[in-house]
């Protein structure tokens, strides 16, 4: 393969103004005679530009591929989010099976090396980001993709679930069971700030359902900043109240899995005295005494779908594109209309 030094010996200038031209840096200050006897000699002589491997790379599969999966969570607090394990080993199982590389990136504070996601084809972002973290990833990332987010606007490929359409057909079919007191808990959505405690999707979808249907009472939806413990504290508070719900929505597993322990240290059983569900369908859903009623959101094909966003980016594609995968509702024993086996409804 032709080199890029061999280029700039055959034009007369310096392989790294051959590099910027081939590679259509606008800053560059180069005559039009000059720029365009570079380009003719790098096609004469079959050269493949960086831009142009990789396009090649994508269209043959992926093969030889270097993506950066670059990660909202550290490595011990996505170990304690299955989901989140679910999104990462999606996108690794079909980086895998393309023969792609993988390079793993943790935003969670300070911002790594740039040249990190400069280096490699693509960049899948998993999780939350805002502000000058947003911007960063955009600054640096050839192509860039986000896992179960979707910044505002239309300028970024991101795949995700609706969580608010699954939330107002969780209501919905609640209710139709017969349900009024219903309880919410999750958590406060960082970006947002104490003003707009409310904000997260699925917080906000149950206030104005529960609004429209005349049965918003502010005493069943309790939020916090979240932490290990936020599903057992807010429960535990939230049924200590002196007319608690008698079912109660969780914003995740791992929150049901706290206020399970909650309502078993104070004496109530599930779903007699307070029905549970919740969001995700993680592993451990289906093994808890009872099993937890619970809206999947499927993970590692969120996971899996990013990447082959990002090579049909790399092939090419330049209208940004968006992914809605659906959600289903898993129907268990943490909710007592279930006694004929576990129902589905897809969301």
């Amino acid at each position: 393969m032709v080199t890029i030094k061999e280029i700039a010996s055959a034009v007369g200038v310096s392989s790294a103004t051959v590099s910027r031209v081939l590679n259509y840096d606008p800053t560059l200050s180069i005559s039009t005679s000059k720029r365009q006897a570079i380009i003719e000699t790098a096609e004469a002589l079959n050269y493949a530009t960086p831009r142009n491997r990789i396009r090649a790379a994508a269209q043959g599969g992926g093969a030889g591929l270097k993506i950066a999966l670059v990660h909202f969570l550290d490595p011990a607090q996505e170990l304690a989010d299955p989901y989140y394990v679910g999104v990462r080993l999606g996108i690794e199982s079909r980086c895998q099976a393309l023969k792609s590389e993988v390079v793993k990136v943790f935003l969670t504070g300070s911002a790594p090396e740039a040249a990190m996601l400069e280096g490699a084809s693509g960049v899948v972002a998993v999780g939350h980001y805002y502000g000058d973290e947003l911007e960063w990833l955009r600054r640096h990332s050839r192509h860039l993709v986000f896992a179960d987010y979707a910044p505002a606007g239309d300028v970024d490929d991101a795949v995700l679930s609706d969580v608010s359409l699954a939330m107002s057909r969780l209501l919905a079919a609640i209710h139709g069971m017969g349900y009024r007191r219903i309880g919410f808990i999750g958590w406060i959505d960082a970006f947002y700030g104490p003003d707009n405690i409310h904000a997260e999707r699925r917080c906000r979808t149950y206030i104005d359902w529960m609004t429209k249907a005349g049965l918003y009472d502010p005493e069943l939806c309790m939020v916090e900043r979240m932490t290990p413990d936020s599903g057992y504290t807010l429960a535990k508070a939230m049924l200590s109240k002196p007319n608690p719900p008698t079912i109660l929505i969780t914003c995740n597993d791992n929150m049901a899995l706290g206020a399970y322990r909650a309502i078993h240290e104070m004496g109530f059983k599930i779903p007699d005295d307070v029905a549970v569900v919740s969001f995700n369908d993680i592993p451990v859903a289906q093994f808890l005494g009872p099993p937890l009623s619970t809206v999947k959101i499927p993970a590692e094909l969120i996971g899996e779908t990013a990447v082959d966003l990002l090579l049909e980016r790399l092939s090419g594609r330049e209208i940004a594109k968006k992914v809605v995968l659906g959600t289903e509702i898993i129907w268990r024993g943490s909710t007592p209309f279930q006694d004929s086996g576990r129902l589905r409804q897809s969301v």
